[in-house]
């Protein structure tokens, strides 16, 4: 990897199955860029997350993601790629039968954290990091909307990744609280150096943090598109 480069993709073709989603895409997402990704539902967004977080193999072209080759990455280095990322889903993912702690602790024992002492110390980080210290030990359900998505941003948050790919993280949630939760990703962006990539079809939350764009349309990836 060159400089501070997190992704770069250079003449990739994008199938699913054996349907060409996206041909020749060049793609570079910097350390600490915080970047929108548009496109009409079957453009291809959710494919090129997959492509990035190594859940689609490419075709042509070369793929540099987190220091990875995306062309010979092998499944057993997969789990390792995903460690450098965090992934924030529109529909949280929690487990509900288990509390915000206990939640965080099984993402941490499943990516290879042994250490109690140190996994009680990183959940207080990263819930400290988006302002939910206090609901260590409350269910899912006993949480707002908001609040779960900040506990995803937080799961994210774990392994201290390189990128977050947040795929339409504001769906469920109304527009206020919206807001509130892409100035968080904006604020760990500019304080951590992460870089942010999200998918997203709202328009009002991209005039109000006006940012980079990148958009899906007719098989291709535009890059630094402007919007009306």
């Amino acid at each position: 990897m060159v400089g501070n480069s997190i992704i770069k993709l250079s003449g990739v073709d994008i199938f699913q199955q054996k349907h060409l989603v996206l041909s020749h895409v060049d793609l570079h997402i910097d350390k600490g860029d915080f970047v929108w990704l548009i496109g009409q539902t079957g453009s291809g967004k959710s494919s090129l997350l997959k492509v990035i977080y190594g859940d689609l193999a490419i075709g042509s072209g070369n793929g540099h993601v987190c220091g990875y080759e995306l062309k010979t990455i092998t499944s057993k280095d997969v789990p390792f790629l995903r460690r450098k990322l965090g992934i924030v889903f529109q529909d949280f993912q929690l487990l509900t039968d288990r509390t915000i702690e206990q939640n965080l602790e099984f993402v941490m024992r499943a990516t290879g954290w042994k250490d109690k002492k140190l996994i009680a110390e990183k959940t207080l980080d990263v819930l400290e990091k988006v302002g939910l210290r206090s609901k260590l030990k409350k269910m899912p359900h006993e949480l707002s909307g908001g609040e779960q998505q900040r506990v995803v941003i937080a799961r994210a948050l774990i392994n201290d990744p390189e990128i977050i790919l947040a795929d339409e993280p504001t769906g469920n949630l109304d527009p206020d609280t919206s807001e509130e939760i892409v100035l968080l990703l904006k604020q760990i962006s500019q304080s951590s150096g992460t870089a942010i990539l999200i998918a997203t079809h709202d328009y009002h939350i991209i005039r109000t943090f006006p940012s980079r764009i990148i958009k899906c349309e007719s098989g291709k990836v535009l890059e630094d598109v402007k919007i009306a």
